[in-house]
């Protein structure tokens, strides 16, 4: 898993990048905000005041998040691409997953550029391509996750690949941590008193879905940036 020695470790920051722009964006977004007197001062992680798309939704918040979303959308994409070209080299089992995921990840990235794009906008049919393009962002690139995650668990316990710091282990937890982040989305919003906590509920859960999305994409750079990644791709 180490690769060719050489210039081989330029290929790690499109997962580095790719994972902190969303992060970046949403974080400037709920300060521009904030500072301009769109909202009140709040922590989204503590008491869900405000969901990702409202605190981007207007002025330059909105151009400011979209300025750093659509990028983000291609280097997630590429990171996919790669990332099942590369485990595909070693994986001798899971090669149609494997082969699919290139496609889920262009989906996903197809997706968050509809959602970026459309955020802000009013009308029905923007509403509907805002919501859904955010749902099926996260589902595609969820799969992504599960697919990469468990092929490199496989790799790790069969021994064909020695992953530092047992980093397999951390991208199943996230796996884990974003499938109980859903479910308690499922079992918790229905059982709300208010549709307002209700909202509260929804928003506080969705930033800790984007936070673990984010750590997820930290985590495969890191591994990749140990593992070569471009020199082992050269050579194939």
């Amino acid at each position: 898993m180490n690769g060719l020695p050489g210039p081989a470790n330029s290929l790690w920051p499109l997962p580095l990048i790719g994972g902190l722009l969303p992060a970046i964006a949403a974080v400037v977004a709920l300060w521009l905000s904030v500072a301009l007197g769109l909202m009140a001062p709040c922590n989204p992680f503590l008491d869900g005041c405000v969901s990702i798309s409202r605190a981007a939704r207007h002025d330059l918040p909105n151009h400011v998040f979209r300025a750093l979303v659509l990028p983000a959308a291609v280097l997630q994409a590429l990171t996919w691409l790669l990332c099942a070209t590369w485990l595909r080299q070693m994986a001798t089992e899971a090669r149609m997953l494997l082969r699919v995921m290139p496609w889920l990840g262009m989906l996903a990235g197809v997706f968050l550029v509809l959602y970026g794009t459309f955020l802000g906008t009013e009308g029905q049919a923007y509403r509907w391509m805002r919501r859904y393009g955010v749902i099926f962002y996260f589902g595609f690139t969820y799969l992504c996750m599960l697919i990469a995650s468990g092929t490199l668990w496989q790799l790790a316990r069969s021994g064909i690949a020695t992953l530092p710091a047992r980093l397999d282990r951390w991208l199943v937890f996230l796996c884990a941590i974003t499938l109980a982040i859903g479910l308690a989305q499922v079992l918790a919003t229905p059982l709300a008193e208010s549709e307002e906590l209700k909202n509260r509920i929804e928003n506080m859960l969705e930033w800790y879905a984007a936070l673990a999305f984010t750590l997820f994409f930290l985590v495969l750079a890191w591994l990749w940036r140990h593992a070569r990644i471009a020199a082992r791709l050269n050579s194939g």
